[in-house]
């Protein structure tokens, strides 16, 4: 991206048409589809013993609809033949004919695009997976699921109820436009305040500057782990994921098994912290609260705990300063954190050179990367169980479900300064730089093939942020022991897991430095599997390394003196 003081008037002319441009298609290329269709139709064309594969197919799925029809038309018993049901069509409603006949045609319909979209001779590999999410989404504008007049559930809602379903679900959808129009959180979230009855565990404030406050949590032991944690939230999300409603906050149970914790709590940015880097979150975040814990606890080394991009920006630190000769780290912990992007699943599809400068020049007018737009991308990744079971459930069966902690936490998001968020996607997502010994700290590279501590690895099974075969390759970069677990569960609710909760999961298992490395494949299917939370194995892996039991460090020090209470001010910007 060029600098808006060494930029000549024609770029400054297209950066300001880009970002014109990005307003118009909610900041999604155009160019990038375009070129990934453009890429696999020619090279289809120029395929055909593909395209022969591609009409048997389709000739095979229409005799087996022709059948299915039949079959319906003559009494024949409903859903024989079809597949294991897809749980957009899982009601019992969906197996009577027509039903499902339109179930499977439009299921077919996915399978065909999917074969499709793959194997195509030439196709670059980018442009092929962008065109088969491109026809995803498209096919799932016209699910039958979606549509009154050929849902089932809706049909029968509508007869029970003489469409006071429609009228409860066109309230919601009037509801929920005049909060979009206007800015407002949506409903439910007035049910929820921070402070009231989300991240209340009781701490003070004790370490404040213009990115982050840091909080220090109250003991709740009479004696604690000598060694203290410190926990580094991703900065687009609110530190409050860890310390939500009691009986499901992490910060809570830590604080219950006598850990002294830490959190940093991340500034809400505006157009004025536009030029703040990955540099400074570093410098300003890490750095600073790693000085501030040392100053508290003096004397002892600190558990470092990260958590998504959080954990990214603690592995660095963590590289940077074993590069420097830095011992001040007991342990690294990493929830859900990727330190190789050459995977990073289907939020790559957002990232290639077109789409990355569309984004840069819209964040270099604002300052920043509004909330919505990574919500956006995020809901076209899970567009099924974020957009469209919703908008059934809401608008065409007119239930309004209730509001949970962590859904009114994923309501409260936040924004990304213009320039650390151009670092990030360029030199980590695009160019992988962390992972190939080439991202810079202080103006030197580091290694993550430095770190030595031990290692605690958390990545999620259905995690659409970043995938567990992603995180899991953190195995081949570093030669550290790594404790690696893989829990049931997605991005958030996989983390949020404590214990008591029931249809939990995980597998766990350890790799000691100069043992042979075990693929992804292999590991998933070697790993031990334990029902139930994943805390309290860690709380154990911690244990084992946190040193005596001590009198627990009184809160603040001369040097990081108490500012206020917790949850502090920051985490109440909106």
């Amino acid at each position: 991206m060029h600098s808006p003081e060494t930029e000549s008037p024609s770029q400054r002319l297209d950066a300001q048409f880009h970002a014109a441009l990005a307003r118009w298609t909610r900041s999604l290329s155009v160019v990038s589809p375009a070129l990934a269709l453009a890429d696999w139709a020619l090279h289809l064309s120029l395929s055909p013993g593909r395209r022969m594969e591609l009409a048997a197919l389709a000739h095979e799925q229409a005799m087996t609809l022709a059948a299915q029809a039949r079959d319906g038309l003559l009494g024949a018993r409903d859903g024989e033949g079809t597949p294991a049901p897809d749980r957009r069509f899982a009601a019992p409603e969906w197996q009577h004919w027509p039903f499902s006949a339109l179930a499977q045609g439009f299921l077919m319909q996915e399978a065909w695009w999917r074969e499709a979209t793959r194997e195509v001779w030439g196709v670059d590999r980018h442009h092929g997976d962008l065109v088969a999410f491109w026809a995803r989404q498209l096919l799932d504008m016209g699910s039958p699921a979606n549509l009154p007049w050929t849902n089932p559930e809706v049909l029968r809602r509508t007869w029970a109820e003489g469409g006071l379903n429609f009228a409860r679900g066109a309230q919601a959808w009037a509801d929920d436009l005049q909060r979009l129009l206007t800015g407002a959180p949506p409903a439910g979230t007035e049910g929820f305040a921070v402070g009231r009855n989300l991240a209340v565990t009781p701490g003070k404030v004790v370490w404040r500057n213009a990115l982050m406050e840091l909080i220090q949590y109250a003991p709740q032991t009479a004696a604690v782990q000598a060694e203290p944690l410190l926990i580094v939230p991703a900065w687009i999300m609110k530190y409050y994921i860890l310390d939500l409603a009691p009986g499901s906050s992490l910060v809570e149970y830590l604080v219950q098994q006598g850990h002294t914790v830490f959190v940093i709590s991340w500034k809400n940015p505006g157009a004025e912290q536009r030029d703040l880097g990955m540099e400074d979150y570093l410098q300003l975040g890490v750095a600073e609260a790693l000085q501030a814990v040392n100053a508290i606890v003096p004397r002892r080394k600190v558990h470092a705990v990260g958590y998504c991009l959080g954990g990214t920006l603690a592995a660095i630190a963590a590289a940077a300063m074993a590069r420097d000769g830095d011992d001040r780290l007991a342990s690294l912990t990493l929830f859900a954190a990727q330190t190789d992007f050459s995977e990073p699943g289907e939020l790559g599809l957002f990232i290639d050179e077109s789409q990355l400068s569309l984004l840069e020049a819209q964040m270099r007018q604002r300052g920043y990367l509004r909330a919505d737009q990574m919500a956006g991308a995020f809901q076209m990744l899970r567009s099924y169980d974020l957009l469209w079971s919703r908008m059934v459930q809401q608008y065409l069966l007119g239930e309004r479900p209730a509001l949970n902690a962590l859904m009114a936490w994923n309501a409260d998001a936040t924004r990304m300064p213009a320039h650390m968020h151009g670092d990030y996607l360029r030199e980590l997502f695009l160019r992988n730089d962390l992972a190939e010994g080439r991202y810079l700290v202080g103006g030197h590279a580091i290694a993550l093939s430095d770190l030595q501590l031990p290692m605690f690895v958390v990545g999620t099974e259905t995690d659409h942020v970043a995938p567990w075969r992603s995180v899991y390759k953190l195995h081949h970069l570093c030669p550290a022991e790594i404790r690696f677990v893989l829990t049931s569960g997605g991005h958030n609710a996989g983390i949020v897991s404590p214990p008591g909760q029931g249809h939990r999961h995980y597998r766990m298992a350890t790799a000691a430095p100069g043992r042979p490395y075990v693929a992804p494949k292999d590991w998933f299917e070697q790993a031990p599997v334990a029902e139930g939370s994943w805390w309290p194995a860690w709380a154990a892996w911690l244990a084992e390394r946190g040193g005596p039991r001590v009198k627990p460090p009184r809160l603040g020090a001369k040097a990081a003196p108490v500012l206020g209470d917790a949850p502090g001010t920051y985490v109440l910007e909106r």
